[in-house]
This record gives C-alpha cells, sequence and structure tokens, in this order.
C-alpha cells in the first residue's frame, strides 16, 4: 500500500465511570464491528471540527473535543488508517443511532469483551 494514510478522528467519550462506543451499521467496512464514534476529516477541517461534525452527524449530540489521548496507524487490507483518539465530553443531547447500529455506554474493564474494528481494537488493548 502506498501513500498517506487516511486520517480518521475517534471520541472517547466518558460519562459516570463508563466510556461510549458505537457498532458500525452492518453493510459498511467492519460492519457490526465496535468503534469509538468519529469519521473522517473533510477538506479544509481541523481534526477537532472534524470529530464535533460527525458526532452530531452520526449521534445528534453536541461535544466539546478535549486533547489527543492516543494515536493508533494501522493497516488494514484495503486501506492504512491513522485514527487520532480525542477525549470528549458532551454538551447537549442524548447520543441516538442516527448512522450507527448500536450505542453502549460500558466500563473500560468491559471494553475487553466487545469485537473492535483492527485500530480501535490496538487503541483498548493499550488501556491495559
Amino acid at each position: 500500500m502506498s501513500g498517506q494514510p487516511l486520517i480518521v478522528v475517534a471520541a472517547v467519550t466518558l460519562r459516570d465511570g463508563e466510556v461510549m462506543i458505537c457498532q458500525r451499521k452492518p453493510e459498511v467496512h467492519n460492519g457490526l464491528k465496535w468503534e469509538f464514534p468519529g469519521g473522517k476529516i473533510e477538506a479544509g477541517e481541523s481534526p477537532e471540527a472534524a470529530l464535533a461534525r460527525e458526532l452530531r452527524e452520526e449521534l445528534a449530540i453536541e461535544a466539546r473535543v478535549g486533547r489527543v489521548c492516543d494515536a493508533v496507524h494501522y493497516r488494514y487490507p484495503d486501506r492504512d488508517v491513522l485514527v487520532l483518539f480525542y477525549l470528549c465530553e458532551i454538551v447537549s443531547g442524548e447520543p441516538r443511532t442516527v448512522d450507527c447500529n448500536d450505542i453502549r455506554w460500558v466500563t473500560l474493564e468491559a471494553l475487553k469483551g466487545y469485537d473492535f474494528a483492527g485500530a480501535d481494537a490496538v487503541f483498548v488493548d493499550r488501556l491495559f
């Protein structure tokens, strides 16, 4: 694989000792795998603005995007990605499954029991 990796942003959102994870829709890349919500950066967007937009579009929430807590480079069979994981806080709204299959709030320890997409799985492994 040549060229630059696709840069993707993801939200690590904590509330009451739990973290929010989302299940991808069945028809998309890595369908039905779990992930930290987020997506691709569009032309002219900062990573922080892209993540806030993605959370609005996918989950119908407004979030405060904080600092990067990790970065994972991962090579899928069809693409290279660099995922920037940001600490986030919901400032308004309650997450809804607008553009994902399911949403869960789980303890950090419970993360190990979910089938995460490749880059997200690396991030989860680094937590332990």
